[in-house]
């Protein structure tokens, strides 16, 4: 948790100040940890549903006694699956206390000493101090702070790196490698917060990292008869990175955002947006390949679309028919227009599920889609006798 409560220092329209210095440039996400049960299995589920590809390997072979760790990758997109090797081990609570769910945000910097001096100076609880790896590929500096829940964030500086991943991880080439799905790069990562700890969140975001409110919606926007969340839009300096942080909304039933809390065991990381060039093409890929998604909005949704994207109708490429096969939801804004769908949660527990976007120039988030997404959401939850 943070040291203590930060101040505000964003202007309140959703940019930074005119001018104001980028204290902790951020390059992109290097790459997303999670904690699981079994690695192993994690990562051939991964490779086979979702297309990603055999990066890197760490284990008692290469040395690391403690923990099995695969890495892999599409496009820009990097995930590590890691197991604990013992049972009274800090991995092996947080699977016991979550489930399978994401432990580091990894984020690229140029300076990792620097990002960590300048976050944990302004108030943010240190979670690794710089740290130096090496092996006979280089060298890479990794620091480290926490932020809601038990997750972290990883600076990675890896300029003087050149091996697969990073120190201590030696390639992995398996002979199973199913070809990529089309995804490309990770757009923005949703985490879920307590009910009235979002605007913290928000300020410790702002004070902390440097983040500025981009976007934010009210339950008053997201709504269903029975439930209602909160968020808000948080990203960093130069737009590259994007984390909604979302509370739960007082309402007839249990919020989604409250089951996804009751069953992770607290604030986490609820869904994961991945971005894609083709979505028609990459959708059909994943269903082939056994990926769930989220029940299709009645029909009355498509009616509206034409609607909806009136103002870029001359950019709109897509066939609406097959969109509508497909379940892709569609929504625009003044910037241009955004394909999205939402899979079932890839965990037993109702935690979390990825988001497969693609963007024509539009910049939000789909506002005129999370009605549509919240009632599927509600109606899975209903069926599993959650609600």
């Amino acid at each position: 948790m943070p040291k203590k409560k930060p101040e505000n220092k964003t202007s309140g329209t959703g940019k930074m100040f005119e001018g104001a210095k980028d204290f902790l440039p951020i390059m992109g996400t290097d790459y997303v940890e999670f904690y699981v049960g079994n690695a192993k299995q994690a990562a051939h589920y991964y490779q086979s549903a979702f297309g990603f590809q055999p990066l890197a390997y760490a284990g008692p072979e290469t040395g690391v006694k403690d923990r099995a760790s695969y890495v892999l990758q599409q496009g820009k997109i990097r995930l590590v699956f890691t197991s604990a090797l013992y049972r009274d081990f800090d991995i092996g609570t947080h699977v016991l206390r979550h489930g399978d769910g994401v432990k580091v945000i990894a984020l690229g910097v140029e300076d990792a000493k620097s990002a960590f001096e300048e976050t944990v100076n302004r108030g943010a609880y240190p979670y690794m101090p710089p740290t130096l790896r090496r092996d006979k590929h280089g060298s890479a500096l990794l620091s480290g702070i926490h932020t809601y829940g038990d997750t972290v964030h990883v600076f990675v500086e890896r300029k003087n790196y050149t091996g697969p991943f990073l120190p201590g991880y030696k390639e992995w080439q398996p002979a199973y490698a199913p070809s990529p799905a089309g995804l490309t790069y990770i757009d923005h990562m949703v985490g879920n917060v307590e009910l009235g700890k979002m605007n913290y969140w928000v300020t410790w975001y702002e004070k902390t990292m440097g983040f500025y409110n981009f976007l934010t919606f009210d339950d008053k926007q997201i709504h269903t008869e029975h439930s209602a969340l909160m968020s808000k839009v948080m990203a960093n300096g130069n737009g590259r990175i994007k984390f909604p942080i979302n509370e739960p909304a007082p309402g007839k039933k249990k919020s989604q955002i409250q089951v996804y809390l009751d069953f992770y065991g607290g604030p986490g990381v609820q869904h994961i947006a991945v971005a894609t060039d083709n979505i028609v093409k990459t959708v059909r890929k994943l269903r082939k390949r056994g990926v769930e998604f989220r029940s299709r909005p009645p029909e009355t949704y498509y009616q509206e679309v034409p609607n909806r994207i009136a103002k870029h109708k001359a950019l709109f490429k897509e066939d609406l028919e097959e969109l509508a096969n497909l379940g892709i939801l569609v929504d625009a804004d003044e910037d241009g227009y955004l394909l999205q769908i939402f899979t079932q949660t890839q965990m037993d527990r109702p935690t979390l599920f990825f988001e497969i976007i693609q963007r024509a120039g539009a910049k939000g988030f789909g506002i005129g889609n999370f009605k549509a997404l919240f009632e599927s959401i509600e109606r899975d939850l209903e069926l599993q006798n959650l609600v």
